[in-house]
């Protein structure tokens, strides 16, 4: 007799096991971060747009170049005014009126996606070597995605100094920046070279 009660508590138990990890699984499905969201958004529209291509690229089959054509197919969605050479409001940050120049995707909506794809192919199996997102000529597109815009908009994007190189530089009292971190050949900047 001991032993039927104890069955019937197993399979009460594993019922009920199976119903919280259900419950569990339904709740984190619902309750994903709004990155991780966009994330899975940003992944099924890649592929929707590769599936689309003709012929369709299968997921794991596409390259660097698929991805560029997906950025630049990703222009005409865009917000961001972007002024041509010939603009005369070119390198204005706020124009007085408007012109005819093309709207863009900004940069940073670029550099974030592309960062979200990079880790959803991993996630979803790809290796790290052969991500298509992580490829020199991905980087190198954004750079020059983000220095034209710059440029055409007139907004300087800086560097963010790293903030151990500025306590460094307050720290020591000896000018040679004026608190700003200007001057790459002060001896304060030598030690941060080996730690980078």
């Amino acid at each position: 007799m001991s032993t039927q009660p104890r069955k019937d508590s197993t399979e009460a138990g594993s019922s009920s096991t199976t119903a919280v990890l259900d419950t569990q699984h339904h709740q984190g499905a619902a309750a994903l971060s709004r990155y991780e969201s966009q994330k899975r958004r940003d992944w099924n529209t890649f592929g929707q747009y590769l599936k689309n291509q003709a012929p369709p690229v299968p997921l794991f089959e596409c390259n660097c170049n698929h991805v560029l054509e997906f950025l630049r197919y990703l222009d005409q969605f865009g917000k961001t005014k972007v002024h041509l050479h010939g603009c005369v409001f070119f390198g204005q940050p706020d124009p007085p009126a408007p012109c005819t120049c093309p709207l863009r995707q900004a940069w940073g909506s670029l550099d974030a996606l592309i960062g979200r794809l990079r880790a959803a192919y991993e996630e979803h199996g790809g290796s790290p070597e052969s991500n298509p997102f992580g490829n020199g000529a991905i980087r190198v597109y954004l750079r020059e995605v983000k220095e034209c815009q710059a440029k055409a908009r007139g907004i300087p994007y800086k560097k963010k100094k790293r903030k151990r190189a500025q306590f460094k530089a307050n720290d020591d009292g000896a000018g040679g920046g004026g608190g700003c971190g200007g001057g790459n050949n002060n001896n304060n900047n030598q030690p941060m070279k080996h730690l980078a």
